[in-house]
Formats: structure tokens, C-alpha cells, sequence
């Protein structure tokens, strides 16, 4: 298994099945403080080609629960046997707002690079996420952001070219206030992420996808100005 572990950090490997900003690292770093352990049952929730869950399976010895609606679950089943992991993750085809999950049923939830789409609408942590979780557990996202608001919600003017419908980015602060008015979590944690840059630049060296490739005009006209990475720890109540 150590032999075909390494095969994760390999840079093959992740620019095969990266989705946007290298996941791996914003995991690595979304991790490091929690107190995660080995016998949790973890929700990977939008978990894409499994890059997060193979790390979060390894490196904690838990039992993972990956959960993506665009990515097979028959794809990602292939790939966790490529890596031994097919005892420790389960791979699901699921939408995040209808989990058929008993409450309480998770230790913690990690999300990443995925909640923005259906997490920022007022009502979702606490109806359809938190429950999921027994009290005290841990709920960590990872999503990208602005490092300023957005003036009356619009894009800088500059940045009009490159914007789409659906790029649910915001600052930190946003952030914090909408799960801190949830009232199902206590928010431990609400910053920007340290591993921004090194996280797109590999990214944008991943030259066999077309959205990768499409995004090197804007990230170069950005050039570290108006985007971030935003990472929320909460504790559930």
C-alpha cells in the first residue's frame, strides 16, 4: 500500500484528476489542526476524483465517505482500488442537499473547493449538513474567495470577462457571518488559506484540461489581487 500511495503525490497523478486548485494541498493544510483520528467516519462532501478522500483515508486511518454529484461513483470506486483504499472509502453519487444519512451519523464533514455551490445559501448548514454530524463534531470547508467584497455584488469592471454565473466566491468575512447566523455551529476558525497561490499555479500547469487551460488568461490577469482561499472550522452544537 505505501508503494501505491506515493502515487498520490506525484504530479502525474494529480494533474490527471485535479478539479481546480491542487486539492491535495488545500487539504493538507485545511487538516493539519483538526483532530482527526483513526476509527472516524469522515463525509468528503464533493469529494470529485477522490484526490481528498485517498488523503484523508491515508493519513488519518478513517473511514471515508466520498460523496461527489458530477463524478461517478463507479470512476472513483476504480481509482480507491487502484490505492488499496476500497475497505476505508465508500464512494457515493449523491447531491448534497438530499444525504440519506442518519443524524449524527458523522465525526466530521471536510469539504473542499465544492461548498461554495450549495453551501452559500442561507438555510444549508443548518438543515441539511450540521444534523448530519453528532454534537461536537467538526465541520471544515475550503472554498475559494474574494480578499475584498464585492461592490453592490458586482465584479470589479476589469474582471467582467472572466466571470461566470455560479463562481460563489466571497470574503472571509462573509462567510463567518452567514455560519455564525446559522446557529448550528460555533466557528472555531475563518481565514484565508496560506497555500492559495501554490494551489492555482498547479492548477494551471494541468495541460491536458481544458478548464485548467482556460483559466490561465484570468489567473494572470488577477495576479493576486482579488482572489483568495477561505477556510471555515465549525463546531457543531
Amino acid at each position: 500500500m505505501t508503494s501505491s500511495i506515493n502515487l498520490l503525490f506525484q504530479d502525474s497523478f494529480l494533474r490527471q484528476n485535479m478539479m481546480g486548485p491542487n486539492a491535495l494541498l488545500i487539504a493538507q493544510e485545511l487538516t493539519r489542526d483538526l483532530p482527526l483520528k483513526k476509527g472516524m467516519r469522515i463525509l468528503d462532501l464533493g469529494c470529485g476524483a477522490g484526490i481528498t478522500s485517498l488523503f484523508l483515508a491515508h493519513h488519518f486511518d478513517a473511514t471515508i465517505y466520498a460523496v461527489d454529484l458530477w463524478i461517478s461513483s463507479t470512476d472513483n470506486w476504480q481509482r480507491f482500488k487502484q490505492f488499496g483504499m476500497e475497505d476505508r472509502i465508500i464512494p457515493l453519487n449523491l447531491d448534497a442537499h438530499e444525504l440519506p444519512f442518519a443524524e449524527g451519523y458523522f465525526d466530521a464533514v471536510i469539504s473542499i473547493d465544492a461548498y461554495q455551490y450549495f453551501g452559500h445559501k442561507p438555510g444549508y448548514l443548518e438543515t441539511h449538513l450540521a444534523p448530519l454530524v453528532k454534537p461536537g463534531g467538526l465541520i471544515a470547508v475550503a472554498v475559494p474567495g474574494l480578499q475584498r467584497p464585492l461592490v453592490n455584488g458586482q465584479p470589479p469592471e476589469e474582471m467582467l470577462p472572466w466571470w461566470q454565473e455560479g463562481m460563489y466566491f466571497f470574503t472571509s468575512d462573509w462567510w463567518k457571518t452567514l455560519w455564525e447566523g446559522s446557529g448550528a455551529v460555533s466557528v472555531e476558525t475563518c481565514r484565508e488559506m496560506d497555500c492559495c497561490k501554490q494551489a492555482w499555479d498547479e492548477w494551471l500547469l494541468c495541460d491536458s484540461n481544458p478548464y485548467a487551460v482556460k483559466d490561465r488568461d484570468m489567473m494572470a490577469f488577477e495576479n493576486g489581487q482579488y482572489f483568495n482561499l477561505v477556510q471555515i472550522v465549525g463546531k457543531v452544537n
